[in-house]
């Protein structure tokens, strides 16, 4: 048995389903923002899936992997920022609950 794209794409897909179940069911800004780079990685795993499956000998269609690179440079500066909000939203508040956060809207 050879390990296909189907497959791949199976496990990003579920990764993904991981991450959306956590955002919504969860409290916590530290478990959804895990979630959020859980889906993440899930759609680079998916990129690179289809870049691996796509290539030829001829053409090793490296675009995908290049891309993959770039998303997780940006990647590591949306982890810096996101958890100098948390650590400010905890300095400042003392919490991180969702539903005690909201009032920060006005």
């Amino acid at each position: 048995m050879t390990v296909g794209l189907f497959h791949y794409l199976a496990v990003s897909g579920l990764l993904f389903i991981a991450g959306v179940l956590g955002v919504l069911l969860r409290r916590n800004v530290l478990v959804v923002f895990m979630s959020l780079e859980l889906m993440l990685t899930a759609s680079i795993s998916a990129l690179v899936a289809f870049s691996r499956f796509n290539a030829t000998p001829d053409n090793p269609m490296m675009g995908g992997n290049v891309f993959v690179l770039f998303i997780i440079a940006i990647a590591a500066c949306e982890v810096a920022v996101g958890l100098a909000i948390i650590v400010a939203l905890w300095r400042r508040r003392q919490t991180v609950d969702l539903a005690e956060l909201k009032g920060m809207k006005q």
